[in-house]
């Protein structure tokens, strides 16, 4: 019985010490000025969070915003029949096994694959090539689709995974149900299955689209200098200009959005389940 109480104080430990304590740091520097000479300085300020509304940085985040949601539809579009077949399959051990396997080998590798793929004289262009579907090579990397190549390939597995649990409890008496009731396909997809698993969707898109607005470094290999995104923002200024006031002043912010976000999946939440 004693076993218990002792593991949940375990774990607000690891929160307070890992979670709560770097934050309230942060918060701290984030209100701080900048010194050459120390990592933060008084006097306190609030010049750090008023430089968030120029258009520089209004342009950084819509961008980010925009290349998150299009990665997370581009992952939704394709793991929603994906998560379908696999819970049709009689292979499902085999489906789920290719999805993980990724995860065996560091994401920043096959970030770095991806540009033999899509660099000029890649593995891309030369099939296109060849197919005589183009004339002359693309220029695909150190673009918009290789971010968002990028990251669709490396946050696909987070939006499988929730849609394959949620499809895999559903009920599919409940089609062939809707079936001898006369319900049309689209009105079976849109009325019977797609509410039942409207939990995952928006578990796997909240998966998805976090990452995708803090991922640092699929921008920097894939974008180059030209990207510029609010994680690889956030880690130039702490590491490359070393203005960790105005870095920990950004990091409050998104962390703040991303907290939005997550307060509305769990308000809603209750209506998809039930």
């Amino acid at each position: 019985m004693k076993a218990k109480p002792l593991s949940i104080y375990f774990i607000y430990i690891w929160l307070l010490l890992f979670c709560v304590i770097p934050l309230l740091l942060v918060l701290f520097a984030s209100f701080m000025s900048r010194d050459s000479s120390h990592v933060v300085t008084l006097p306190m300020t609030l010049a750090n969070y008023a430089a968030l509304f120029t258009p520089v940085f209004s342009k950084i985040f819509i961008r980010s915003f925009i290349i998150a949601w299009v990665t997370m539809m581009c992952c939704l579009l394709l793991a929603y029949p994906f998560s379908y077949l696999m819970v049709k399959s009689k292979h499902q051990s085999l489906l789920l096994l290719l999805i993980i396997i990724p995860f065996w080998t560091s994401s920043l590798v096959r970030t770095y694959a991806l540009i033999a793929i899509l660099k000029y004289k890649g593995v891309l262009n030369a099939v296109l090539l060849n197919l005589h579907l183009i004339h002359h090579p693309l220029s695909l990397l150190y673009s918009n689709f290789a971010v968002i190549s990028g990251l669709v390939y490396n946050l696909f597995p987070f939006m499988v995974l929730p849609l394959f649990t949620n499809m895999e409890r559903f009920d599919f008496r409940l089609i062939e149900a809707a079936k001898d009731l006369g319900a049309s396909r689209w009105a079976i997809f849109f009325r019977v299955f797609l509410p039942n698993t409207i939990t995952g969707i928006v578990s796997g898109c909240l998966l998805v689209f976090l990452p995708a607005m803090t991922l640092f470094y699929i921008p920097n290999v894939l974008g180059g200098a030209r990207s510029i995104l609010l994680g690889n923002m956030i880690q130039n200024q702490f590491l490359v200009l070393e203005n960790w006031p105005q870095g920990s002043a950004t990091s409050i912010v998104l962390t703040i959005t991303l907290g939005i976000l997550l307060l509305c999946y769990r308000k809603r939440r209750p209506e998809g389940l039930s």
